[in-house]
């Protein structure tokens, strides 16, 4: 028996992804979690052949999630299911140490598919991403870039969404677990980064690209 463990903080999807798993006579949910925190207390009594994460998560995001949980087990399987734009995450997903990439709209009808494909020592990806990695890795990592945002590291990106969501600079501290004086770092490396002049300028990118992202759902 597979045994699969849940990290959404969307009790809705966690039900209809438990609920399609649970269809497979060898496939287990051994238990879930709504945030990452809750998950790295819990996972390891659990003992899950595969973790399935969201990005978007309540303090510790996915991409971070994913690299603590590599750390305290390096042969943990685990699999991104994600709203987030495939092309912005999907590789950050795969150099943290997941072994696959699914974007939610199309969870249903593939997941069971991907990690059947992961636990036979495989990577799930999208044809289009897979053909790009390929791409960079033939080219020396060179391959264009398709959003200047991809220049940003992880916990840069993550700084520009919680802006693009109203997140002030306190609770983005708080929420990431490090100080005030820490996320204005980011701001100011993001800001470079993406040749922004003002704190005003940067609030709205940061508020149009969530915006776009939504519109994507």
């Amino acid at each position: 028996m597979t045994k699969i463990y849940l990290v959404d903080d969307h009790p809705l999807m966690r039900k209809g992804i438990a609920m399609t798993l649970d269809l497979e006579m060898d496939f287990e949910v051994c238990g879930q979690a709504e945030s990452a925190e809750e998950a790295i207390s819990d996972i390891p009594a659990k003992m899950p052949d595969i973790v399935v994460i969201d990005i978007s998560l309540p303090g510790m995001n996915g991409i971070e999630l994913i690299k603590h949980l590599k750390t305290q087990n390096p042969d943990l399987l685990m699999l991104v299911v994600s709203r987030h734009d495939e092309e912005m995450y999907a590789e950050r997903a795969i150099k943290a140490g997941a072994r696959g990439y699914l974007m939610k709209m199309e969870a249903g009808d593939v997941i069971v598919n991907a990690i059947r494909r992961i636990l036979r020592g495989q990577i799930y990806l999208s044809e289009e991403i897979n053909n790009k990695l390929l791409m960079g890795m033939m080219a020396g990592g060179q391959v264009g870039r398709s959003s200047p945002l991809e220049i940003l590291s992880d916990r840069e990106l993550e700084v520009f969404e919680l802006i693009g969501n109203g997140t002030t600079t306190r609770e983005i501290a708080e929420r990431m677990h490090v100080s005030v004086k820490t996320v204005e770092s980011y701001r100011t490396r993001i800001k470079t980064k993406l040749d922004i002049s003002t704190g005003n300028e940067l609030i709205k990118h940061a508020v149009q690209w969530v915006a776009s992202e939504s519109d994507t759902d």
